[in-house]
């Protein structure tokens, strides 16, 4: 195997438009991430600005989270219909419209109508990772996508510090300015220089059949289900333990509106999630690895800022620049890494680095578990979950890319997509309730910090879901060593 990889690595080379299509691409994930993060600094002057409650500002990324997860596979199938290359312009224009008028939003529901527009742009992954399945030779997949995931890590860097100046220098409304003249670029790119091969989309009459209907019936369960199950979550993170009834209806509505669309997704022509696809004995394990990822980071995420931020004893009692540095070797080693992993991954296969990957992350959040007690613990250790995770999402997704039927491309990256939110959304939903059980005040401080306690129980949480990784990792590797794929 190691040498029909040498071969393919030697013959198949990467075309300039390739590269040119991946720089493109790079660009539209920098920018989409930058425009998340740089909002996250503004969300004291939002509750201040609107007289809205702590409660009610966390729908301003519920709402992005909800649309992202429902638009996806339905932006999926879409692309598979009409083209990648078309529903691209199409995303991003309804992403244009949303963060213009961002800037001009009086109210809390205009700006969650304008996040909402900006959540279904998020939908423009699947098909950027359909683009470069497109553009690259199989045997460097792993490279493309592992540029545009190191993109994200810039845009998230850009977003944190760039966005801190501009809310602080000129308001939250600069934040959403800025990012005007970038979009109308790239929507100017992309329709110049993006060159996709189509020879996969139905033309005519073709489009009119019942395959290439869209499921009506599908989304409604779907959006239906994933809103019960994420406000539930927004609950949850709020610590009102008063509202359990209500979380629990949530749940049951979910739960139920998730098997109705099980079930109508057996039945359907043309499905917005393909059940075989999801049950693919290769694809299954490495989207559990990628939920693993999605829940395991964003867990952690949503902790360091409140332990750096929280007050000695409690906590490190420093401000936002120190925070940001802190985070800084995270961001750093994903940017550098994620390339790095791309090339791995082309040269060595994916399995090696999943599992490679699966144990250095888990070892990362087991160490960030014993040892959290100064700052430079803290970032060393965030350095090392970056790069575990790096290997791990970089290999997972090339797995599916290469076992995916290029004419369901679209749809199955748009369930990964899919799947990436739902666990980055329990993430942090999950330490939220741990710090809101195990808190404490402090003399002389106003309010209630988090606890030793809650930040033990969040990273050995964190460790034992990285763990499963492993065993999912391994799961994969038998599973592919029984089929054709190269991988």
């Amino acid at each position: 195997m190691s040498v029909s990889r040498s071969s393919d690595s030697i013959s198949e080379k990467i075309s300039p438009s390739a590269w040119k299509t991946l720089a493109i691409l790079s660009l539209i994930a920098t920018m989409v991430m930058y425009a998340e993060t740089m909002l996250v600094p503004a969300i004291p002057d939002l509750i201040k600005d609107f007289h809205i409650s702590y409660g009610m500002s966390s729908w301003i990324l519920t709402a992005y989270l909800i649309a992202g997860a429902i638009m996806t596979p339905i932006t999926g199938k879409l692309s598979d219909i009409y083209g990648r290359k078309k529903m691209l312009l199409v995303i991003m224009g309804v992403y244009a419209v949303g963060v213009s008028l961002g800037g001009f939003v009086t109210d809390i529901y205009q700006m969650l109508a304008i996040r909402i527009l900006q959540g279904i742009g998020m939908s423009m992954f699947p098909i950027a990772f359909g683009i470069i399945r497109e553009s690259f030779p199989r045997s460097k997949l792993a490279i493309g996508q592992g540029v545009i995931t190191s993109m994200f890590a810039t845009g998230a860097v850009i977003g944190l510090i760039a966005g801190g100046h501009l809310i602080q220098t000129y308001g939250w409304n600069a934040t959403f300015f800025s990012i005007i003249p970038v979009v109308i670029f790239l929507l100017a790119v992309i329709a110049r220089f993006i060159h996709v091969d189509e020879s996969h989309v139905p033309t005519g009459h073709e489009k009119n059949n019942t395959k290439n209907k869209i499921d009506i019936q599908g989304a409604i369960t779907l959006t239906i289900s994933l809103s019960a199950f994420l406000m539930a979550l927004t609950m949850l993170e709020n610590g009102d333990t008063s509202n359990l009834f209500s979380v629990l209806g949530l749940v049951i509505i979910g739960l139920v509106y998730m098997v109705l669309f099980a079930i109508i997704e057996r039945r359907s022509n043309s499905p917005l999630v393909s059940m075989k696809i999801l049950a693919n004995k290769i694809i299954l394990p490495s989207n559990i690895m990628i939920m693993i990822v999605g829940m395991s980071m964003f867990m952690v995420f949503q902790t360091i800022p409140v332990l750096v931020r929280s007050p000695s004893p409690l906590g490190f009692g420093e401000n936002s620049l120190v925070t940001s540095n802190v985070q800084l070797p995270f961001a750093l080693v994903l940017l550098i890494f994620g390339p790095t992993s791309g090339f791995i991954v082309s040269k060595l296969g994916s399995t090696k680095p999943i599992i490679v990957g699966s144990i250095i992350s888990t070892i990362g959040f087991a160490d960030l578990y014993l040892n959290h007690s100064t700052e430079l613990l803290v970032s060393i250790n965030l350095a090392i979950l970056s790069t575990g995770l790096s290997l791990t999402n970089v290999g997972a997704m090339n797995v599916i890319m290469l076992a995916t039927p290029k004419q369901d491309m679209g749809v199955s990256l748009g369930m990964s997509t899919l799947i990436r939110i739902v666990g980055a959304s329990l993430g942090p939903a999950m330490a939220a309730m741990y710090m809101q059980t195990h808190k404490t005040t402090l003399a002389g401080i106003s309010g209630a910090f988090p606890t030793a306690d809650s930040y033990n129980l969040i990273f050995l949480t964190a460790t034992l879901i990285s763990g499963l990784s492993i065993g999912m990792a391994i799961v994969l590797k038998r599973q592919l060593g029984k089929s054709s794929i190269t991988n």
